[in-house]
């Protein structure tokens, strides 16, 4: 089905400028809190809720970006903000401090989250990802396919981490 809807997309879309050969990786680490809320309000599927995640692309520290993701009802936000790869272990280590003297307003708020309440790390998830755009990027469709959740460790820089997958084998998610 996905090499189906790809042909049809091809004469009007192309693939987004950072997907060489294709696509490229991406790896995320989920914080919830004290009480798994993050997790439990999308299962329950609760219209008001955010998640929070660190983010790298191909195993590389060029661009590491913390991100909030808000949902209002069928609205989606997202919000980000660069990370040095020192300040991601800082975090890793519960060494907030740096976040509260941010410019960035998104890494004070994480902030308040890991300190009040109790904000940690619960698991890596790697994707391979082909992303598709048109119209300047306004439009944008992508595949994820490889979906895994990987073990052991929270540092995103390990390409070696065991993974489990999480799809079905032959199967993606479109969105």
């Amino acid at each position: 089905q996905k090499e189906a809807i790809c042909s049809r997309l091809a004469p009007v879309m192309q693939l987004d400028d950072n997907a060489r050969d294709g696509g490229y990786l991406l790896r995320s680490l989920y914080f919830d809190d004290y009480f798994n809320s993050c997790y439990d309000e999308k299962d329950a599927g609760i219209l008001q809720r955010n998640k929070y995640r660190i983010r790298i692309y191909n195993y590389s520290d060029q661009s590491i970006k913390l991100e909030r993701k808000k949902k209002f009802g069928s609205y989606i936000f997202k919000e980000s903000a660069r990370l040095t790869r020192d300040e991601f272990y800082k975090i890793l280590d519960g060494e907030y401090d740096f976040l509260l003297k941010s410019e960035q307003s998104l890494c004070r708020e994480f902030y308040y989250e890991c300190v009040s309440n109790v904000m940690r790390p619960r698991t890596i998830v790697d994707y391979e990802r082909q992303p598709w755009i048109s119209d300047a990027g306004t439009v944008r469709i992508t595949f994820d396919m490889d979906v895994r959740a990987a073990i052991g460790s929270y540092d995103i820089f390990d390409k070696s981490l065991p993974a489990l997958p999480v799809l079905e084998p032959g199967k993606c998610v479109m969105e």
